[in-house]
């Protein structure tokens, strides 16, 4: 399946119901898990983004809808790339 980093801030709403309710973020794991997407690995950060999380995805259109459904909520504003490995990428260089 194909591999997608999401980079993400969160607004004041957001921090709020973070200081509140730390559980919220792995929730909003499950809520991905729903859209068919798998979180693989995700970290708190310092710096430019406030998360970062790697995630598995069936295509564009469903980590779109994601990132459309998580940031109408006004609590998170995402960034999204794909990715893929770097054996693969030196691959379709090198052919």
């Amino acid at each position: 399946m194909p591999l997608y980093i999401l980079l993400s801030n969160l607004t004041d709403e957001g921090w709020k119901t973070i200081r509140s309710r730390p559980e919220r973020i792995k929730e909003v794991n499950k809520e991905l898990e729903a859209f068919g997407v798998k979180v693989l690995k995700q970290y708190a950060t310092l710096g430019a983004y406030d998360f970062v999380n790697i995630v598995e995805a069936p295509d564009n259109k469903t980590v779109a809808k994601v990132s459309i459904e998580l940031g109408s909520r006004g609590t998170i504003q995402i960034s999204t790339m794909p990715a893929f490995p770097i054996d693969e990428f030196i691959s379709s260089i090198t052919k």
